[in-house]
């Protein structure tokens, strides 16, 4: 697929949208021809695996594919670039003679928190996924297709559209991203009013995909348990959820076990833009994950590449000698614990389909070129004013061939509130990749003991 340099933003953008509704309507499987190109000019994952003109963006060259000398798991994941350093700050400022690399809703962070800013290290593409992954991944690429809002043939692949076609395919790389076959972890989330007033919301999961499963089952993505640790009032509720593939063929089945009635019941408004427990009403349930379900209720437009300065490499967020305290701040968290770099990222924009709800009236999303990972997102209200913003640090968990998230920030800037999640400075437990699972672990039969 063509490539789409953009100069000053928004505008190119725009004239990039008709190039690519026309070049992508037709959802066409990809030719022998640009199978080739994966690992070859372009990265495994389907990235240019040469670096940009100036050299500010360097090739691809594997990534972080192992871990550091001497690491162990009981340390947190430690930066394996500590000799890095600043190069510059990006603050309000100076944010104007930056603002063909940075999104809008990061330019109205950095207007509005005069403590919001951004420390810009070197470019590191640390980003790698295991040769069997992307193996698989080549394999199929020739085989999956859209069919209407859910996908056919993916058989197990992990980045269906490496050459993305349209925007509906580019957020489906990211729905279905590798994230190890399955994993478990413990963490904790903080909602941090206006005033900097916050409390402590402690979770666990474990996610396992259907390639880690006991056996197979058709149409069946991943299954989830999420328990609640705290606080009081929302310890010992437990969610489960069965994500399919095709979620035109079939809904996402989900259950809620609330130990106050111990009764299990149904969840079918465990989906879109239903208000997730415990964030002050602040992350919707499709925000999860930065994004997740049904791609359905918006049209998606894939307007091309653009480089912006992103969260990556966010290793200080790991540190272990780190207490909360350290980290959140009022307006936002500290910014001398953010890292940021210059990459390139597909910008997906959705737009609310008519006829359809959402809180959101438009969602522009800012995809990672080396993983499918949403960075940034822009979310619109429905009267068209930008409402909320996502930022998203990636790091490579180098043990498991995973880049993922390191934390996830959501900022309402209607009222000066913003969530943090994902932080696990003060949990002894180190996170684990490759989790199996029974099908049998994943019943509403089996969720009230998992509620004790």
């Amino acid at each position: 697929m063509k490539t789409i340099k953009t100069c000053r933003g928004p505008l190119s953008l725009v004239l990039a949208v008709v190039w690519l509704t026309v070049a992508g309507s037709a959802w066409a499987k990809l030719t022998p021809e640009e199978v080739a190109r994966l690992g070859n000019d372009l990265t495994p994952v389907g990235a240019e695996k040469a670096g940009n003109a100036d050299g500010s963006i360097p090739a691809w060259e594997g990534g972080q594919a192992a871990a550091p000398a001497g690491w162990s798991p009981e340390q947190g994941y430690v930066d394996p670039f500590p000799q890095d350093q600043v190069q510059m700050v990006i603050s309000a400022a100076n944010a104007e003679q930056y603002q063909d690399k940075l999104t809008p809703g990061t330019l109205a962070l950095l207007k509005k928190y005069e403590n919001f800013k951004m420390p810009i290290y070197q470019t590191r593409r640390s980003a790698a996924l295991p040769v069997q992954v992307t193996d698989k991944a080549k394999a199929q690429s020739s085989q999956v297709e859209l069919q209407g809002f859910g996908l056919s043939n993916l058989n197990g692949s992990t980045i269906p559209f490496p050459i993305p076609k349209d925007g509906q395919e580019a957020i489906w790389n990211h729905l279905v991203r590798y994230l190890g076959g399955g994993f478990e972890r413990t963490f904790h989330w903080f909602p941090v009013r206006s005033s900097g007033d916050s409390y402590k919301v402690g979770f666990r999961e474990f996610r396992v995909f259907d390639q880690n499963m006991d056996r197979s089952v058709d149409n069946h993505l991943f299954s989830y348990l999420g328990y609640f640790l705290g606080p009081a009032t929302l310890q010992g509720t437990v969610y489960l959820v069965r994500e399919p593939v095709d979620q035109v063929r079939e809904a996402r089945s989900a259950w809620i076990y609330n130990s106050g009635s111990r009764r299990v019941r149904r969840a079918p408004d465990l989906a879109y833009d239903n208000v997730s427990d415990g964030t002050e009403s602040m992350r919707v349930t499709d925000q999860y994950d930065g994004y997740n379900g049904a791609p359905d209720r918006y049209e998606w437009k894939l307007l091309g590449k653009q480089e912006i300065y992103v969260p990556y490499n966010a290793y200080k967020l790991s540190d272990k000698s780190l207490k909360y305290q350290d980290i959140l701040q009022k307006g936002t968290i500290n910014a001398d614990l953010m890292r940021y770099e210059l990459h390139r990222t597909w910008v997906v924009e959705g737009t609310l389909k008519n006829g359809q709800k959402h809180i959101y009236g438009k969602r522009v999303m800012y995809l990672d070129e080396d993983s499918w990972t949403l960075l940034v997102e822009d979310a619109y209200d429905t009267r068209g004013q930008l409402w909320r913003v996502g930022v998203h640090p990636l790091i490579q968990f180098y043990d498991a061939g995973v880049p993922w998230y390191r934390a996830n920030i959501w900022h309402d800037l209607s009222n000066g509130n913003y969530l943090v999640s994902g932080l696990d400075n003060e949990i002894k437990q180190p996170w684990t990749f490759g989790s199996k699972g029974r099908q049998a672990e994943f019943q509403p039969d089996a969720l009230r003991r998992a509620g004790h």
